[in-house]
């Protein structure tokens, strides 16, 4: 289907684009001085009005014959003969007119002229047709490149979308081999904290797992995700481990990539409680710096600590996230100084909704 078919305020300016044609036909008409302006504009009409519609018959043509795919001779033989055709049809529409108008005293003559006029109205329709083709042309070139684009975006949309889901499948493996290893250090010498971490590892998948499936979640949720973590962590742990948040009210209902902090947490806990005699605290705090949204995640940094064998999965995996939902937006920083180890993650504050999680007090320590 031609695209001015597609809506009728296209087809409208499609037939409102051809008055300018009807003018110019017109006026070459009336060029040879023995037809007045009257009769060159009846004669022209018609003509004007078969043209518009020949040249949409064109278009399925002009579409199965790519200038950069078709056959130099086929192309050529295609379009001199469809040439023919549509000179052939202008030609006798013009004479049919002219002898409409030939039979009316005002015009007596007008046949006879039309007829010493048959060549230049021959050349006039190639013009046009001419014209229409090359139109015909352009617009397809510019629907193909349209449609290029279209095609690219969504295959820049699929391949960020498949790369996320990737990415965020990494966060279950990883935590899973963590929490495994947790609690095979605790089966042999409490059982009974062994089962109890078994149990509350269960319920805190079955909740990421739900959050997981979310692009992005509330700050608030977020946090709340991060909480649950650390009470099974404190199973292992005992008062070794301590968590502080702290957060401004206005920044719980901010959106994060679901699971986000999860890596950050564990690496929090692993590579520093877990290296610490007398443990310590875990704290997190969230604060808004006009259109930015800025968490940071403190933890102990034992300088004498055994160098990580990890691949350093937890901050690879959040800049690669962050770069692919906001380009050029956010940034991920890890500094260690005074004994403690911090990143800081920054990302567009946006609200996407009411968060439904409840929201932390400013200050929470869990001891």
């Amino acid at each position: 289907m031609h695209p001015v078919f597609t809506r009728q305020i296209r087809l409208d300016l499609y037939l409102a684009a051809w008055l300018p044609v009807l003018a110019l036909v017109t006026a070459a008409l009336a060029v040879p001085n023995h037809r007045g302006l009257v009769e060159s504009a009846l004669i022209a009409a018609p003509l004007t009005l078969l043209a518009a519609f020949m040249s949409l018959a064109q278009w399925p043509m002009v579409r199965a014959l790519p200038l950069d795919r078709s056959h130099p001779l086929r192309l050529a033989m295609t379009h001199l003969g469809w040439l023919l055709v549509s000179a052939g049809v202008w030609v006798a529409a013009g004479a049919g007119a002219a002898g409409v108008l030939g039979a009316t005293s005002r015009f007596a003559g007008a046949l006879d002229r039309f007829r010493t006029d048959v060549p230049y109205v021959t050349v006039i329709g190639a013009l046009v047709f001419f014209s229409v083709t090359m139109l015909h042309y352009v617009l397809i070139s510019l629907d193909d490149a349209r449609a290029a684009e279209r095609a690219a975006l969504e295959a820049a949309y699929r391949g960020r979308d498949a790369e996320l889901r990737a990415l965020r499948a990494q966060v279950h493996p990883h935590f899973l081999f963590n929490g495994l290893n947790a609690i095979a250090s605790l089966a042999g010498s409490d059982p009974v904290r062994a089962r109890a971490m078994c149990v509350m590892l269960a319920e805190f998948f079955r909740a990421s797992m739900a959050l997981g499936s979310r692009e992005e979640i509330p700050l608030a949720e977020e946090l709340d995700l991060a909480q649950r973590y650390l009470e099974i962590e404190r199973v292992r742990f005992g008062d070794r481990l301590r968590l502080e948040i702290a957060t401004a009210d206005d920044v719980l209902a901010c959106a994060v990539p679901a699971l986000l902090l999860q890596p950050l947490v564990e690496n929090a806990v692993t590579h520093g409680i877990a290296h610490s005699l007398e443990g310590g605290v875990v704290r997190l705090a969230a604060r808004r710096e006009a259109d930015r949204l800025v968490v940071t995640i403190e933890n102990p940094a034992d300088p004498d600590r055994p160098a990580s064998r990890g691949q350093g999965v937890g901050i690879q995996n959040v800049r690669a996230r962050l770069a692919s939902l906001h380009p050029g937006a956010t940034r991920a920083e890890c500094r260690e100084a005074a004994g403690r180890f911090t990143v800081e993650v920054v990302l567009p504050a946006v609200v996407r909704g009411p968060h439904a999680a409840a929201p932390p007090p400013d200050a929470v320590e869990v001891a």
